[in-house]
């Protein structure tokens, strides 16, 4: 299980944009798969209007989630002037909201990968309950 200071080795973002507290990477039948946390405090950035006396995480949040838990499957790929870009997302779908106090978890896979560009499906859920799925792509990118 790779922590906050592990995960900023093979991630660029920083301070707010960080969006996962910890992930780790299991090797199933199906392939490797990425299983991330975020634990949603309620004094994030994202939350103080979206929305007032009710706050839910946004959609575009999750996703962003999502890639970060997905890049981790990417490691000895990225750093050193690579950086992992969204090139597109398909069927996405809310299913429950996102709220503070919750443990978002994730679980992704890179479904397929053509140099530069990879796809990847993923899945995030609380309590075990899925509250977001997507297929999204990126590439690699140089810096």
């Amino acid at each position: 299980m790779m922590d906050r200071e592990e995960i900023k080795k093979l991630l660029p973002h920083r301070d707010k944009m960080l969006l996962l507290d910890s992930v780790e990477r299991v090797e199933t039948e199906e392939g490797p798969v990425a299983r991330g946390r975020y634990y949603v405090r309620g004094d994030e950035w994202f939350l103080s209007g979206h929305f007032p006396k009710n706050p839910i995480v946004p959609g575009v949040i999750l996703c962003e989630i999502l890639a970060q838990s997905a890049c981790m499957l990417l490691a000895g790929k990225t750093g050193d002037g690579v950086l992992p870009m969204f090139t597109g997302m398909d069927g996405v779908r809310f299913k429950s909201p996102v709220k503070p106090g919750d443990i978002f978890e994730t679980e992704c896979r890179i479904v397929r990968e053509k140099h530069p560009f990879y796809f990847a499906s993923g899945r995030g859920y609380v309590g075990g309950k899925l509250c977001v799925c997507a297929e999204f792509s990126f590439a690699l990118t140089s810096v």
